[in-house]
């Protein structure tokens, strides 16, 4: 990753945006929250995180459609970059689902935060948008704030392997993810039918699995109902949809750096609704991962001055007097 200036169209950071970026992670980070309380196997509930938030998603993108004069149809016009996008989600949440079956918990969050990381290094290559130098210092210090949050738990065992590996091809999946979706918004795709539109591949995908390898589909009680409801809602409609919304603003690999407000965030969840308390590190890990994201937040542009400001020129000073006589 090669540090260089921030180029001049990366240069604003437009509130609305940083805003969504803020509130899609806090979407995400309550996911587990759900996952414990659906009732369901966690490919199952990978599914439904998707399925359940298609109706929703597709008014979003009729809603666009028909704002900007385009029939119904093109909410399901699907181009490349949606389909990457929407199959790199569905693996995403299957390795993500893998890891944690397989390694500690620990392990599975440390190693799927190497997102950001992925997408620093491939946002030049794969969609021509440099990393500057306060995005390179910003992902350094969230990367010191995992370490710090969960990393003094991280354990390396041969019998966990599997484990990690699937947990790093998570952060691998959601790297690719992010650039896929820059660059179908930088295209002028709409956030609408694209957060829909992926949200409809990763269905499809995740339900082959769910069905080859989850023995119940549905939950038991209205509480894992519930529990369902509130992850596709809340963390997939909500979380990607503000995401996706960021996306078209924001550079990739500053957006990217939202994944690492979900640690910290997913343990302060754990402690208010499942009684697990935070530890001193994580809070020290949350506060530096905060720091990161602060420091590699672009600058805002700085407007051109106006007419009235502008002081005249000499030359200007030589000829006012001269026209003032001819009238």
């Amino acid at each position: 990753m090669q540090a260089k200036a921030e180029p001049s169209v990366l240069e604003s950071a437009p509130a609305l945006p940083f805003a969504a970026l803020v509130l899609g992670a806090l979407a995400m980070a309550i996911s587990p929250t759900f996952v414990r309380l659906a009732e369901v196997g966690p490919f199952a509930s990978a599914f439904w995180r998707a399925a359940g938030a298609l109706p929703l998603l597709w008014l979003w993108a009729a809603y666009e459609a028909r704002s900007a004069g385009e029939p119904l149809r093109t909410t399901f016009s699907i181009d490349t970059p949606i389909v990457i996008a929407g199959l790199a989600f569905a693996g995403d949440l299957l390795f993500w689902h893998l890891a944690i079956l397989h390694t500690t918990v620990a392990n599975a969050t440390f190693l799927a935060n190497l997102a950001p990381v992925w997408v620093a290094l491939g946002s030049g290559w794969l969609i021509g948008e440099a990393v500057g130098r306060r995005t390179a210092w910003g992902l350094l210090i969230c990367v010191a704030g995992i370490i710090v949050l969960v990393g003094t738990s991280y354990s390396f065992a041969p019998e966990r392997l599997l484990g990690d590996a699937c947990g790093v091809v998570t952060s691998l999946f959601f790297g690719i993810y992010f650039l896929a979706v820059r660059r179908g918004r930088r295209a002028s795709t709409g956030a609408g039918r694209t957060v829909f539109l992926t949200a409809l591949i990763t269905s499809l995908a995740l339900l082959i699995v769910a069905l080859l390898f989850e023995d119940r589909m549905l939950p038991d009680t209205p509480g894992g109902a519930a529990a369902l409801a509130g992850l596709a809602l809340v963390s997939h409609a909500g979380g990607q949809g503000f995401l996706i919304y960021a996306l078209g603003h924001l550079p990739a690999a500053f957006s990217s750096l939202v994944i690492f407000i979900e640690a910290p965030s997913a343990a302060l969840f754990g402690w208010i609704f499942l009684g697990e308390p935070m530890t001193l590190l994580q809070i020290a890990g949350g506060a530096l991962i905060l720091l990161g994201i602060a420091a590699a937040r672009p600058e805002r542009a700085k407007p051109a001055p106006s007419p009235a400001m502008i002081p005249p020129s000499s030359e200007t000073k030589r000829t006012i007097p001269a026209a003032q006589k001819r009238r």
